[in-house]
Order: structure tokens, then sequence, then C-alpha cells
């Protein structure tokens, strides 16, 4: 992990450094603030930075209305995922999850209110904690990674509560059937796994790359996304990116996307995906293209839709990955600008 230079290096080699750290960053997650004005955003070199989206959106923006508030040191290593409560903000790296305080952050103090490890097999384990999801209805954190289990958290009293066995290969990702409540998960092992969590245990497994419509064995049969609305999934990675009917475990879309998608969210009528390539995929349910927005990055890790009614005028579509850009769509169409690291 390249660190930050320090602070008796000359000037004109520190401008060189972060040049070179920009152009080799890759943003690997966001979240926006409870009062959906502020985005956060966190990269390969453990920093999160906090963009004011509302001096952004501003008729009176200036260039520097697009550059962060605040820049803070928040892991050793990548932030691979982060998350917002009403008053919190949860950030993963490896082996750790850490607790922000919004209202600090926004005062530029960026001290964390506590770290947590899972407990892991072995003192020495320190995998990646690549997804990070709230149960609101239990007032618990999952998290789930590089040592392919599911971690639950009680927010309450930040003690780990159960562990979630079954993946037989890292964790890529992580969605809750609110209803339930039920977690799906899709990982390396090429299987997505819906886990009841009142009775703590896995009750339907898919092995996606098994089924011949979905199959890219060139691809490999890792799951790299996933998203659920009710008795529907959709996900993607290896195989063909693909809605599901939960209830019967049957594909019933195939979308018509050769390269592998990091990301996939349902948005009112359309499945909204981003992977390889620099596009934001719109697609009917039906698996008919119906566009492909370009954004200023040549690979997409994440998609994050701001719907905080607290602000309406902040209602935007963010986009980043392989680069220090976070592309910014006001509506669906068009990239109408992006925000720099």
């Amino acid at each position: 992990m390249e660190r930050a230079v320090p602070p008796t290096v000359p000037l004109g080699q520190m401008e060189v450094f972060q040049a070179l750290q920009r152009l080799h960053m890759t943003i690997f997650s966001q979240c926006f603030s409870p009062c959906g004005k502020f985005l956060a955003a966190g990269n390969n070199y453990g920093q999160i930075a906090i963009f004011s989206l509302s001096a952004a959106l501003s008729s009176e923006a200036k260039e520097e209305s697009k550059k962060p508030i605040v820049t803070f040191q928040a892991h050793d290593g990548p932030v691979y995922s982060m998350v917002s409560t009403d008053r919190h903000l949860f950030s993963a790296g490896d082996g750790e999850v850490k607790a922000w305080l919004w209202a600090e952050i926004l005062k530029k103090g960026c001290k964390e209110l506590w770290c947590r490890q899972p407990p892991y097999r072995t003192s020495l384990e320190v995998p990646e904690i690549n997804a990070l999801l709230l149960v609101p209805k239990e007032n618990s954190l999952i998290l789930a990674g590089g040592d392919c289990q599911l971690h639950t958290m009680d927010l309450e009293t930040g003690t780990f509560t159960r562990a979630l066995r079954g993946h037989t290969d890292y964790i890529h990702c992580l969605a809750l059937r609110d209803r339930n409540p039920e977690v799906l998960s899709g990982g390396e092992d090429g299987t997505v796994r819906l886990w009841d969590l009142r009775m703590a245990k896995e009750v339907q497994t898919i092995e996606v790359y098994k089924h011949e419509e979905c199959s890219r064995p060139h691809n490999g049969r890792w799951i790299g996304c996933l998203a659920t609305d009710s008795d529907w999934m959709v996900c993607g990675g290896g195989p063909a990116l693909t809605l599901w009917h939960l209830r019967s475990s049957t594909p019933t879309t195939i979308f018509p996307m050769w390269a592998p998608q990091k990301h996939v969210t349902f948005y009112q009528d359309l499945i909204l995906s981003a992977g390889q390539g620099p596009c934001v995929n719109q697609w009917q349910l039906s698996g008919e293209l119906k566009a492909q927005v370009p954004g200023s990055s040549p690979g997409l890790l994440s998609l994050s839709l701001n719907q905080q009614p607290a602000a309406p005028e902040c209602k935007v579509l963010t986009a980043a990955g392989n680069s220090c850009r976070v592309d910014v769509f006001t509506n669906l169409g068009y990239r109408a600008f992006s925000l720099s690291f």
C-alpha cells in the first residue's frame, strides 16, 4: 500500500507523488450522508473523501466545488465497502470495520468512534471485508468477505452474534430482502445463497454457473454483484447478468452483456448495471438494453442512488471505479459532471 509522503519531502516531489496516486487510484465504495447532501468515497489507499453534493450541484458551483471538503486516512488498506445510518458512517477494510460520526466528519473531525474485527479462525487471518449490509429491523450490521462467512454485529452492543457458513470461497456481495428478513450473498464459488436471519441458517442455494443459459466458462463462475426486489433477484459476474425468480430458482431473463458486471441495482422499472467498460447500462426487465450512458472511468465498481427525501435537490446517481473520479448523473440520460478525489 502506498502511504502518504512525509512532510519533509520537497513540494515538487509531493505534487508528483499525489499525481501518481491519482493516476493509479481505484474507488471501491461510495455512501451518501443521512441528510443526502454529502457523498463519501473510499479508495485503494485507505482514504475516505467527503464531497458536498449541494455545493457541486449549485448553479454557482466552481471547479473547487467538485473536490473533497475533507479527506482522511480510514484504513491501512483499501476501503472496500461503506454504509450509513442516521448518525454513523461504517467503513470496511482488511479484517476490520470502523465507525465514524457524521456530525464529526462534517466538522472535519475525522477520529474513528470504534474499530471491530470479526472473530476469525486464527489471529493471523486478515481477510478483506468486501461487503457491508445494514439490517434495520435487527439493528445489526452484516460483514462478509475473504473468510467465506457472513458475520452479524449487534450495533447496540458492538458484539458479533453469529457467523453463517456455507460459501466455499470468498464472498463478493450482499443484498437484503427486507420483508422477511433474509439476506442474499454471492461469492467466488459461483453460488448465491439465501439466509434466514431468524433461524440463522441457509435456506436456498442457486448454483448460477450450472445453468447453461447463464454459464460463461471463459469468464469463470464468480458472482460479483446482486440485488433483490421482493421475489426477484438479479446477479452477474462470470456468468451472464440474469434476472431470477427466487421462489422457483428459475432464470427468467438473460441480459445480453458480454462484459462481467460488478454492480447492479433495481431502479423503478429498470435494472442498472456497471462493470468492465465505462458505461452505466440501463435494462428493461424484459432484457432489452434501453441505454448505455458513458462515464469517465475505464471500468466501474460501484453505483449509488441518492434517494434521501430530505434532499430532493441532490437526487443523483453516482458511479465510480478505476479512476480518481466519481461521475454524477442528475438524470439517467447523461453524465452532468465528475467529482475528483
